[in-house]
């Protein structure tokens, strides 16, 4: 069965601990779409407590546990409901994939006073102040939990910097402390080194934090089973720690763990491939490449030329290290990273990570369900935003499921047509696909001899007429203006 990823929430998800109830009560829908692997939001306590979308982590152990930063459970549910989630899910064939946030710390309980060096937020290698004594957030004790699963206590020995300082407001200050000097060794040199993100940035050249989280790893593994993790903002961590993580993780649970890593760097195709190489391909990452050409792409519509939407993409170069998607909770409207793949384009994006032979697609929860929700946007005006569930998205669901096998050909000689058919294979009959930017087409293209003489219906509802495949195995499938078509053997 070919696999398909669903990121089962996203930026706005409603809270009051419905998401994993809500993932129990879908399993059989999601398994019935060939589903196979759901990705959890991260599910431990953040500093934010009850609204936490979960990239701010405070304690790494409380699962919605403990009574901490104002609520038990997290925005998602309680442990309980995570664990009997994961249970369900896993019980239909459907693997569970954990966001693992392991760049950073927020909401510390005590403060410290230490010495740091403030840094210029856009060249962080350029000290604007001597070393001075700074007083900041960075004693995490865990009050609600205390010593219950792990007796750690972090300090400021463990972060390589923090954007706090108290008398002084925010800024960027680089801790001096016993585990390195400056900051760690990035694959880019974007802001100079962009090592340190946000909050209280953790330092992984601390033998005890290493310790730490590959304890935390396996015991969480223990809690849930997790059969993946996606691994937050590694473009800010060092490749050698998460090799060193993924290692032991994967010798400590005896399980060969997929994971994917996000390393959000849209056309930096060499750089993706300097970290899968820094890891020893150790991980996979999103292909934030291909989405940016479906982004362009769908603004700029009939002048698009379809031909190259592959170019330069981790798709194209490294296709089996791939995870590919249309959208995510950075890229949705109104968020840092927004850059929306356009609605009228969507089903053919969604065609052309499901229904090809490479990368590993991941379909994002409103493409499936819908979303509506208000934010502000950069004026500070108030949006109300409506995604609507992607047009036929379960019908192309299910033509991977069913169709999408075997040798792939492509007919991409029309900048606004494309088309391919995959062979089948022995267990499941091909398809032939066919998607336009502009106008409706018919395209000639060879399924092969095995199917002449068959005919082809059009799984996505838009033609009644069938398509007979000639005694040479060709056929001409049509498509309408702007759309996919998907034609599988009757």
């Amino acid at each position: 069965m070919n696999a398909t990823m669903l990121q089962f929430f996203h930026w706005y998800s409603e809270g009051n601990a419905q998401l994993f109830e809500h993932a129990k009560n879908s399993a059989d829908y999601l398994k019935e779409l060939g589903i196979s692997a759901v990705w959890f939001p991260p599910a431990y306590k953040g500093a934010g407590g009850g609204y936490s979308v979960g990239y701010d982590p405070y304690d790494l152990f409380d699962l919605g546990e403990f009574d901490q930063k104002g609520t038990i459970p997290t925005k998602y549910g309680t442990k309980e409901q995570y664990v009997e989630a994961c249970k369900t899910l896993q019980s239909k064939g459907i693997s569970v994939i954990a966001d693992i946030v392991l760049n950073h710390k927020a909401g510390g309980d005590e403060k410290e006073k230490f010495h740091a060096v403030k840094v210029d937020p856009d060249n962080r290698q350029q000290n604007v102040s001597e070393p001075i004594e700074i007083e900041s957030y960075t004693k995490f004790t865990f009050p609600g939990r205390g010593t219950t699963y792990s007796d750690f206590e972090w300090n400021f020995q463990c972060f390589s910097g923090v954007d706090y300082a108290e008398g002084q407001g925010e800024g960027i200050f680089q801790v001096i402390h016993d585990h390195g000097d400056g900051w760690e060794e990035m694959v880019a040199d974007e802001l100079g080194n962009y090592d340190y993100l946000m909050y209280n940035d953790i330092e992984h050249r601390n033998p005890f934090v290493r310790e730490e989280l590959n304890y935390w790893g396996k015991w969480y593994h223990d809690q849930i089973h997790f059969d993946g993790v996606r691994l937050d903002a590694v473009k800010h961590q060092s490749p050698d720690f998460y090799k060193e993580w993924l290692h032991t993780l994967r010798a400590n649970t005896g399980k060969d763990i997929f994971a994917v890593g996000e390393y959000w760097a849209p056309g930096a195709l060499d750089l993706k491939q300097q970290y899968i190489n820094a890891t020893a391909g150790s991980m996979s990452l999103f292909d934030s490449s291909l989405h940016h050409n479906f982004h362009m792409a769908s603004k700029e519509g009939e002048h698009y030329d379809l031909r190259t939407i592959f170019d330069d993409t981790l798709t194209l170069a490294n296709p089996t290290l791939s995870v590919t998607v249309v959208d995510n909770h950075d890229t949705q409207p109104l968020q840092e990273l927004e850059a929306p793949v356009q609605k009228w384009f969507k089903p053919l994006a969604y065609a052309m990570i499901l229904l090809r032979v490479d990368g590993y697609p991941c379909v994002f929860y409103p493409d499936l369900y819908g979303a509506h929700y208000t934010d502000k946007d950069k004026e500070g005006n108030d949006q109300e935003i409506f995604l609507d569930k992607v047009e036929k998205i379960e019908e192309l669901l299910k033509a991977r499921q069913l169709y999408a096998y075997g040798i792939q050909r492509d007919y991409f000689e029309d900048a606004n047509c494309l088309g391919w058919v995959r062979e089948g294979d022995a267990e499941h009959k091909g398809c032939a696909v066919v998607l336009s930017n502009k106008d409706s087409y018919e395209k000639p293209m060879e399924m092969g001899l095995p199917y002449a003489g068959q005919h082809f219906t059009d799984c996505m509802g838009w033609f009644p007429d069938p398509v007979t495949i000639d005694e040479n195995g060709w056929g001409k499938f049509p498509v309408p203006a702007g759309n996919v078509s998907v034609w599988v053997p009757v």
